[in-house]
């Protein structure tokens, strides 16, 4: 038996206590009040974090909210009506049905667009957290170590500002932000310098993409409005992925000069 199960297991064989359900329903019911009190009392950095926190859970709760009341609404069902004589008391129904909120055509439609950015990725070495961020110790006694600096080539948006030194937990250092790409077109067979335009995903790990980290087989996204791509409608293509299949028309692969020394 795991050291850490002990308390399971002798609810297993002895049960609650007899007023443990009581207990715990006193000490929810006080959770309100102390999260109103702390809600109140805090200041500083502890109390933007907390108030990020508490605004994130209030959105999922009310979207579930309206999930659940979506789910009891009435709606018209695409059925025709029965031919031959209606009772009086379903005539004013119309044929109205239970929605359903996760029917298999929601479903799809979601996937669809959970789908939409994602292009095949190569399989390669995941890169470990030892490799792409460093350790960095601070304080007067070089105690703390929350700190990281990122170690391989990154991208960082020109819009980024950053966080004040004291707070800045991820640092990016100056010298390895790229700005630009070497593309490779397969049609024109020519090689042009792009500006990049963000980090669509790196398979490491979603904490690299976040943080514009550039390894191997990492797909990006460039700025193609000089090479003059137009869609079938006519418009402009202003960014395009770099996806590693030669079925896409646009761009076969993203030769990044510093992935190749990686």
């Amino acid at each position: 038996m795991p050291q850490n199960e002990h308390i399971e297991l002798h609810r297993k064989r002895h049960g609650y206590r007899l007023d443990h359900h009581e207990k715990k329903r006193k000490k929810e019911s006080r959770e309100v009040h102390e999260r109103s009190h702390k809600a109140r009392k805090l200041i500083g950095l502890k109390a933007k974090l907390y108030h990020k926190q508490r605004h994130a859970e209030k959105i999922q709760m009310k979207k579930t909210i309206k999930m659940h009341e979506q789910r009891r609404t009435k709606q018209k069902s695409d059925d025709k009506t029965p031919e031959g004589a209606v009772p009086a008391y379903l005539l004013d129904r119309e044929g109205q049905s239970r929605a359903k909120v996760l029917s298999n055509m929601i479903k799809q439609k979601r996937k669809e667009k959970a789908g939409k950015w994602e292009v095949p990725l190569p399989k390669v070495r995941a890169q470990g957290e030892t490799e792409v961020l460093k350790v960095l110790r601070t304080g007067k006694r070089q105690k703390k170590a929350w700190k990281r600096m990122v170690t391989k080539v990154c991208f960082v948006g020109d819009g980024f500002t950053r966080k004040p030194p004291k707070y800045e937990r991820f640092i990016r250092p100056m010298g390895l932000r790229f700005k630009k790409a070497h593309v490779t077109h397969p049609e024109l067979k020519a090689t042009f310098c792009l500006p990049i335009l963000g980090v669509k995903k790196n398979p490491s790990s979603p904490l690299y993409t976040s943080l514009g980290v550039i390894t191997k087989g990492t797909v990006v996204e460039v700025n193609v409005s000089e090479l003059g791509l137009v869609t079938q409608g006519g418009k402009v293509i202003w960014g395009q992925c770099a996806p590693h299949l030669p079925q896409f028309v646009f761009l076969q692969i993203i030769y990044l000069l510093f992935t190749i020394f990686i």
